[in-house]
């Protein structure tokens, strides 16, 4: 695992996610990756990806994936669904909350609806990024459980792809541990582990990413790699 030693433990230390992108490519460019293409995780992960891959001129895909949020706390998650329509849940979560079946239900049928707009907007309708035989690096702007990012790296797998990577600003020391094992290679400069953990902690201003800003910074992108540009909304 590579991370910032001298970052550890600390909040605040990123000015936005366009910064922490900034200050993660270094930090991937060190691992001399065979072949990388960078997969952002919309929406938060997206201006870190890009500010990624203009750092290092990698190429830019997305992998949508999201989290199934608790009815009461829409920054909390206790499943995710993949771009290939892959759900997990986090079954002790389910259970330690209460949440009884058709709550979960109609909670996975809103994120799988969220999931495809996405795929529509940000990819032209085609979820599936092209990863077989390459070095798969997903992104996003933190991880507090790890969840959603351990669905990435089994989807992205199952996709083809000859190794993962996860590349985060910011993480909890809990779900570094987990999605290091998982993963190939894991790269999180600002790692925490106090509790209560927040992402938004590590930085100066924090925001949510909406689709249309994201769609915006993806839109350079799609266009130099061709096959999966689009115009549609």
């Amino acid at each position: 695992m590579r991370r910032i030693r001298s970052l550890d433990e600390r909040e605040r230390v990123f000015a936005d996610r366009q910064e922490a992108g900034a200050r993660l490519a270094p930090l991937l460019e060190a691992l001399g990756l065979d072949d990388p293409v960078l997969l952002a995780i919309p929406a938060g992960g997206v201006p870190v990806a890009v500010a990624v891959a203009r750092a290092t001129g990698w190429p830019l895909d997305v992998a949508v994936v999201s989290k199934v949020t608790l009815p009461w706390n829409t920054e909390a998650g206790y499943g995710a669904v993949a771009w290939d329509g892959t759900v997990r849940l986090n079954d002790a979560l389910v259970r330690r909350v209460g949440l009884d079946e058709e709550t979960t239900r109609e909670g996975i049928a809103r994120t799988r609806t969220k999931v495809e707009r996405r795929k529509r907007r940000l990819r032209g309708g085609e979820g599936a990024p092209e990863v077989a035989g390459r070095t798969a690096v997903l992104v996003d702007d933190g991880l507090a459980s790890g969840f959603t990012m351990r669905v990435a790296v089994e989807a992205t797998r199952r996709e083809g792809a000859a190794r993962v990577v996860v590349a985060v600003p910011t993480g909890h020391a809990g779900a570094v541990e987990r999605l290091a094992a998982l993963a190939d290679e894991l790269v999180c400069a600002n790692v925490r582990r106090r509790t209560p953990y927040a992402v938004a902690a590590a930085y100066e201003r924090w925001q949510d990413v909406p689709e249309v800003v994201a769609d915006e910074l993806l839109r350079p992108f799609r266009e130099r790699a061709g096959p999966w540009a689009t115009d549609e909304c």
